[in-house]
């Protein structure tokens, strides 16, 4: 009786074990998340104590649900440690931008924005300008930029690129 209540027992956990395995697979492309990465940095002065950042970045939404832009932050981290938070450039200003800072280049993508949408299991390249106010100096030798997107259910993409 003793070995039969046992491989009852074992029977059960691996019955158990093989469900809850299959209820977590089933529901993978449930959980909202965004992959991706900083491409290329391009920055310049504005003026003697402002500077800017553009930030071209390809980003993947490899669950089952779209990514709705809530929120588009961007820090500063110089090298020794202090950060700035950045003010992102509006997507009405970004021709200005590029028209009078001729030294950031051309525009390659589009730019992210509050409630753009990311289809899921979809890429997509895009780009965000970022005004700091430091000079150009302190942006060419800083640390790293840290880029941060939100979804607007709270779920939040974060990457860090250094400058150089």
């Amino acid at each position: 009786m003793n070995k039969q209540l046992l491989i009852f027992v074992g029977v059960g956990v691996a019955v158990i074990a093989i469900a809850i395995f299959l209820v977590f697979s089933s529901t993978k492309g449930s959980h909202l998340e965004l992959k991706g990465e900083i491409l290329k940095i391009r920055t310049g002065a504005l003026d003697e104590q402002n500077s800017a950042a553009v930030l071209d970045f390809r980003l993947e939404n490899p669950s089952d649900i779209p990514f709705v832009v809530r929120d588009v932050s961007a820090k500063l981290e110089k090298a020794d440690g202090t950060a700035y938070e950045g003010l992102v450039v509006a997507r009405a200003d970004m021709n200005s931008l590029f028209q009078y800072n001729k030294f950031l280049g051309q525009r390659f993508n589009d730019t992210l924005t509050i409630k753009d949408k990311i289809a899921p299991h979809s890429k997509l390249d895009r780009m965000v300008a970022v005004r700091f106010e430091v000079p150009d100096n302190q942006l060419e030798s800083a640390k790293a930029i840290h880029l941060e997107i939100q979804d607007m259910d709270g779920a939040t993409f974060a990457t860090v690129h250094p400058v150089k």
